[in-house]
């Protein structure tokens, strides 16, 4: 049986080795995400933070650290998900083998939430001050909530059966919130607080929120999860945690609690109340600066005994939020096929920040007897997949027949890119949607939410070969330097510091040349700020590339036109992937808070052989 509390959890992982007790005092600002990002990178244990500067309450971090980790927290109920998920797929799986899926049914009644007279949530209370104020980042507009669990409910159709619980942005203090009074409450687009927000702001009324944070591990997997609109995320709790999720109400009136937790900030959303939130380091590797967001009026924080403060950190991928995208994709992998006809195979590029790059293999069956393929149903496919829930925000959409190598593995992404780019045909196989929506955190765009997206779909035999090597003598326009290999057929190139929006230096750089260039034998170029930087690693080289460009404005071409207002190129396609003056800067660490923790490690101390 899973585990009813966090608590719980953390006594487990710690008799199996997968905790380490840290007994120092450890500071909440910049100092203990400090540490979280270390463990993690070193694919190190949970910690435990017995003492934290400023609170009573104790801290735990890198909980879901490792997919090995998160196997053996949930190895109990695993594979009772994972039935689901098959009946999910084929429902006719029950029939043929009905004795493989037996305990279903008793999974089925996990699933549905409780309501409990007595929760161990209401045994005291206490004010946003005394929690612990976590900052993660310099620069960071105060301290955030790094693993909340938000609870709100259809205020049109009240209950848990219309209830949504995420992971939204919360902060605890700073800018213009009023001490212990308000909270900020950062959603982004496409979240399903905004549909209850939405009714709420329609009847003219507050709405109700409950911030929970700790309780049984399975909330928090629950509120990442990627789940149909209209399945409560309380109901796969429940399922994760192998028991019931427990509901109590500090009085008639009240929105729900999960009794279990460990914290719960109570209260509500006014109408048509905003105030600046962040900024806020973030999973993409730049700061999301401060923008007008709702604002939660504090009513009552409520913690049990013994309350435990379980906090990630995030920044550039990969974080742990990494390791939680690797386990939701373990869990609903199955699934995707039947989301979209002829899809075999999607994946959000984490080193690429998710959203702004998504891979995909389809298939091309439209007219399977033709002699030359190029991408039909592909762009059928494409289209459905950006009308997909989280996947609309989707930047850069890549998509292959796998008819055309049935052997291709989506997470192999140099072997993706590769297969990609040795068939693509630049003058047919670009498709941008302009002025459109994108994810509230990237900052390449040209404005808030707002951005470009492009299609690139390539399907048939190969139509070249990408040079594995550097030719010994490439001619590169005046200001343009250092060229270098990410990739076979990927060339990338230091230019020039862009100046704004009369730049012009990526135009300038393709008017230099023409299709029957020996350039053109790298059919991708990517201008850089860094080239070395940027081909040093295939990490370096997605982000670079797919966090510091939009499509409609940064992508150009060697011997571009426009036909019929479809844009192509016959040469090289050039991705302007060089700093804007516009972009959120990227996140560094306070060499001060670097040292201390690099004592922390050093031989004798508390965390040696651990970072």
């Amino acid at each position: 049986m899973g585990y009813r509390t966090l608590a719980e959890c953390i006594a487990d992982l710690e008799r199996a080795g997968q905790l380490v007790r840290l007994e120092e005092e450890i500071d909440p600002y910049l100092e203990a995400a400090e540490i979280q990002r270390r463990v993690y990178a070193a694919q190190g244990p949970a910690i435990y933070y017995a003492r934290v500067r400023g609170t009573r309450f104790p801290m735990v971090s890198n909980l879901f650290g490792s997919l090995d980790r998160l196997r053996y927290m949930f190895r109990d109920t695993l594979s009772a998900v994972s039935r689901l998920v098959e009946l999910k797929v084929d429902p006719q799986r029950a029939a043929r083998r009905p004795w493989r899926y037996f305990s279903v049914a008793r999974t089925g009644l996990h699933m549905l939430p409780k309501y409990v007279r007595r929760g161990a949530i209401l045994a005291h209370r206490t004010t946003v001050d005394q929690l612990p104020q976590l900052t993660s980042w310099p620069a960071d507009g105060g301290p955030f909530v790094t693993l909340p669990q938000v609870y709100t409910e259809d205020p049109e159709a009240p209950g848990w059966r219309h209830s949504n619980l995420g992971m939204y942005r919360v902060q605890l203090a700073g800018n213009q919130y009023a001490a212990n009074d308000e909270v900020g409450m950062h959603y982004q687009i496409h979240r399903g607080i905004g549909v209850h927000h939405a009714a709420a702001l329609r009847r003219g009324e507050p709405l109700k929120v409950n911030i929970l944070v700790g309780g049984s591990p399975a909330l928090a997997v629950a509120a990442v999860m990627p789940l149909p609109e209209g399945m409560p995320e309380l109901t796969f709790a429940g399922a994760l945690a192998g028991r019931r999720v427990g509901l109590v109400r500090p009085h008639k009136a009240a929105l729900p609690i999960v009794a279990e937790a460990d914290f719960c900030i109570s209260g509500y959303i006014e109408p048509d109340r905003l105030l600046p939130e962040g900024p806020f380091g973030d999973h993409l590797g730049y700061y999301s600066l401060a923008h007008d967001f709702p604002v939660l009026r504090v009513e009552a924080v409520y913690h049990r005994a013994g309350a435990i403060w379980p906090f990630t950190a995030v920044g550039r991928p990969p974080q742990e939020d990494t390791t939680f995208g690797q386990f939701i994709h373990e869990l609903t992998g199955p699934v995707v096929p039947t989301l979209v006809p002829g899809v075999r195979a999607v994946h959000a590029v984490d080193a690429a920040g998710v959203h702004p790059l998504l891979l995909a293999i389809g298939s091309e069956r439209y007219v399977p007897y033709a002699r030359q393929r190029q991408p039909q149903e592909l762009l059928t496919q494409a289209n459905a997949l950006l009308g997909q829930g989280q996947m609309s925000l989707a930047k850069y959409l890549l998509i292959v027949s796998g008819d055309d190598d049935p052997a291709l593995e989506i997470h192999d992404i140099p072997h993706y890119l590769t297969h990609l780019l040795a068939r693509v045909d630049w003058r047919r196989d670009l498709h941008f949607q302009t002025r459109t929506t994108i994810d509230t955190l990237d900052y390449s765009g040209s404005g808030l939410n707002e951005g470009s997206k492009v299609v690139i779909a390539a399907a048939g035999p190969p139509v070249r070969e990408l040079p594995p090597t550097l030719p010994s003598e490439l001619r590169l326009p005046d200001g343009f330097t250092a060229p270098r290999l990410a990739l076979p057929g990927v060339l990338v190139v230091r230019g020039p510091r862009h100046t704004g929006a009369a730049d012009r230096a990526a135009s300038s750089f393709c008017a230099e040349y023409r299709a029957t260039d020996d350039i053109n034998r790298f059919p991708l170029v990517v201008l850089v700020d860094d080239s070395e930087f940027a081909a040093r690693s295939l990490h370096n080289f997605l982000w670079v590339t797919f966090t510091r460009s939009n499509p409609a404005a940064d992508i150009h071409g060697i011997e571009s036109s426009i036909e019929d207002k479809h844009w192509g190129c016959r040469g090289a396609l050039v991705i302007d992937a060089r700093a804007k003056p516009h972009h959120a800067p990227p996140l560094v660490e306070d060499p001060d808070v670097t040292r201390r923790v690099d004592r922390l490690g050093a031989r004798g101390g508390p965390l040696h052989g651990i970072i």
